[in-house]
């Protein structure tokens, strides 16, 4: 079966197309030591691109394949594909907040043109910073498990304030930048989105959740042609 790969900075994004015929099946798994052109339809990067074979070039997607108005030529194509996808659902101004290995907020404008953005350290990369370049604080790994609910406003363990203190920092910068965006609609996506989303529903800020939004753009690039 064909499938869909966009190669992230510490995971791997895979999609096909769904059993009945309607959506996508999407998938994620650790990055591998080679690229195989087995099934692979099309393909994307914004991480390291291991070992591959000369005919997966033809197959690579390039940010020209992406329709979005104005997208500079260093604009990373993840970018494109989820600011051109989320206003091509809406038609209206859109600010994308992808909370991955780093943050980044995208402007789309109501007529469908690049706006600017920001990009900031991610959930992960904060707290290996933390860990890393401090002598007293640990160095945390597999932090999700702690942020199922809501911590208290004053967490008392450090590792616990680290964790906090990362997430809302994340969210802070994605609630500031929703005040600024000129009554843009607000899109969320990335792996840590499900644990900052919580506390931006705290501060009464609605967020479209869309796991997957970049695959699901993929699938709808003319290269691709998967949907209309």
């Amino acid at each position: 079966m064909a499938r869909l790969l966009l190669i992230g900075n510490s995971r791997w994004h895979w999609a096909e197309p769904g059993a009945t015929g309607g959506g996508l099946r999407c998938w994620h798994t650790p990055p591998s030591e080679r690229l195989e052109a087995e099934d692979l339809q099309a393909w994307a990067a914004v991480g390291p691109v291991p070992a591959h074979p000369a005919s997966l070039a033809a197959r690579q997607l390039a940010l020209a394949d992406v329709p979005l108005e104005g997208a500079p030529p260093w604009l990373g194509i993840d970018r494109a594909l989820v600011g051109w996808w989320a206003w091509r659902q809406q038609q209206r101004a859109v600010l994308v907040a992808d909370a991955g290995t780093a943050l980044s907020l995208t402007r789309v404008s109501a007529e469908g043109r690049f706006a600017g953005g920001l990009i900031s350290a991610g959930l992960a990369l904060q707290l290996k910073a933390l860990g890393g370049s401090t002598a007293q604080l640990p160095q945390l790994h597999g932090a999700g498990a702690e942020l199922d609910q809501l911590a208290p406003a004053w967490p008392q363990a450090t590792d616990q304030a680290m964790v906090e203190g990362c997430r809302r920092a994340v969210a802070a910068a994605i609630a500031l930048a929703a005040e600024r965006a000129e009554g843009a609609s607000l899109w969320l996506t990335g792996g840590d989105a499900p644990l900052v989303l919580p506390v931006l529903l705290t501060q009464q800020l609605d967020a479209a959740h869309a796991p997957d939004l970049a695959l699901e753009a993929m699938a709808a690039l003319p290269a691709v042609g998967w949907r209309r």
